[in-house]
């Protein structure tokens, strides 16, 4: 296990583009009027879908992770790839290999964090879920207790699938949600 710690940073702070007062309608109506507000100062960026850092980072979609801010990426210089708990499921792979073979990425950076939601729930959920709705879920929940053992599982993922090209630049990270760093996690040996 490596104990190799980057800095990152997290935003808490409300854009002015989110109005967020009392009154503004549904936050879907608050979030349209911001998208027009934004829309007004809109320039077209003059780039295509390949990013300009052949980079695809897959993270959990905890809002509590600002990952352009916290990484220093602007528009354009990553495909970002988001689900609950930042895991490696066929959903991503197929994600990734769109991104590796149709757009030119070539490295895969990884992200699970701290006290995630995966960590406080379990396979059961699904159980619940089937009881409740009256239909099996499909897929499985990916539940998790250790985060860098699933990252290291998540890279495994990555480096082994047939469909993704570059298997060599793959790493993995843990963010703590308390200090915004990051905690990279070596491969199992």
């Amino acid at each position: 296990m490596s104990d190799s710690v980057v800095s990152m940073s997290t935003s808490a702070q409300t854009s002015a583009d989110t109005d967020v007062s009392p009154g503004a309608g549904t936050v879907t109506d608050r979030l349209v009027q911001a998208n027009a507000r934004y829309a007004d100062r809109f320039g077209e960026p003059g780039m295509d879908a390949r990013p300009v850092l052949d980079v695809a980072v897959v993270a959990c979609m905890d809002a509590r992770l600002d990952l352009h801010a916290a990484l220093g990426l602007e528009l354009g210089d990553c495909h970002t790839i988001r689900n609950a708990g930042g895991v490696v499921t066929d959903d991503v792979i197929r994600s990734l290999t769109i991104s590796r073979r149709a757009l030119g990425t070539r490295s895969v950076i990884l992200i699970h964090h701290t006290n995630c939601g995966l960590e406080s729930i379990t396979e059961e959920f699904r159980q619940e879920l089937e009881h409740e709705v009256g239909q099996h879920p499909v897929r499985a929940v990916e539940a998790y207790t250790d985060a860098a053992q699933d990252v290291r599982q998540s890279m495994q993922r990555v480096r082994t699938s047939p469909f993704l090209l570059h298997t060599d630049d793959v790493r993995g990270f843990v963010f703590d949600v308390t200090t915004g760093l990051l905690r990279e996690i070596l491969p199992a040996s």
